[in-house]
């Protein structure tokens, strides 16, 4: 059965992994539970600076635009705006999703924090990866009560890296990591992972913005968080 084959392929699981390496939006965090009322409270912001005028663009665009590094977000979602708006609405975006996040807005995916926690006590490294930037990937595991789960927290805002390909060859590289899954819900984790030789688990329940061949290329997809125990023989 070829790799490229949109079905699942256990047999392509059967070593199991040193570590795994966890996107962020629509894999672990619930997005839409903040990204959509922080995006409507950073336009309106944005507008009253004088910086874009008009209704705001559907916030649709921007939730099909998840998994994508920040600067190819805002090219689509803010297409006649210059850089300096471009890059003031990251700010503003930042800002009200980390109070947002401190207001006590936001969710994990069901069996999250379980899960992570079965992981970590059986012995795995665990690591995010994510194209975010740095304070937003922190905050939300810090703010949602995981960051202690994890190694390390990578992030392209924080490793400048281009893709997340490059992130995920950094982390890597830099943690000494000799075998891993790669786990997301997009085609760059799915990206990601095949390029840098992992096995690739697609998440297959986010409910926004996912097109049909969103996942194409995983090695097995899931339908809820908690299948990676079964995946790894660990009871729940």
């Amino acid at each position: 059965m070829s790799f490229n084959e949109n079905v699942n392929d256990k047999e392509g699981l059967a070593s199991k992994p040193e570590a795994l390496i966890f996107d962020m939006d629509g894999t672990l965090f619930m997005t839409e539970t903040v990204i959509v009322a922080a995006y409507e409270r950073a336009y309106a912001r944005l507008k009253q600076e004088g910086r874009v005028q008009g209704e705001m663009p559907p916030a649709s665009i921007l939730l099909g635009s998840l998994g994508m590094l920040l600067m190819d977000i805002w090219a689509r979602v803010l297409p006649d705006a210059d850089v300096p708006t471009r890059e003031r609405m990251d700010a503003l975006l930042l800002e009200e999703q980390l109070a947002l996040l401190t207001e006590g807005v936001g969710e994990l995916y069901p069996g999250v924090d379980e899960t992570l926690r079965a992981l970590q006590e059986a012995g795995y490294r665990l690591f995010v990866a994510s194209n975010g930037l740095e304070a937003y990937v922190k905050g939300v595991a810090e703010r949602l009560g995981i960051a202690g789960r994890f190694e390390a927290l990578y992030s392209a805002g924080e490793h400048r890296t281009s893709s997340k390909v490059d992130l995920v060859g950094l982390l890597l590289r830099e943690r000494n990591v000799t075998s891993a899954w790669m786990v997301g819900d997009r085609s760059s984790d799915v990206e990601a992972g095949r390029n840098n030789g992992l096995p690739v688990i697609g998440c297959d329940y986010a409910e926004f913005g996912v097109s049909a061949d969103e996942l194409q290329g995983s090695t097995v997809r899931i339908r809820s968080f908690g299948e990676l125990l079964g995946l790894l023989g660990i009871a729940p």
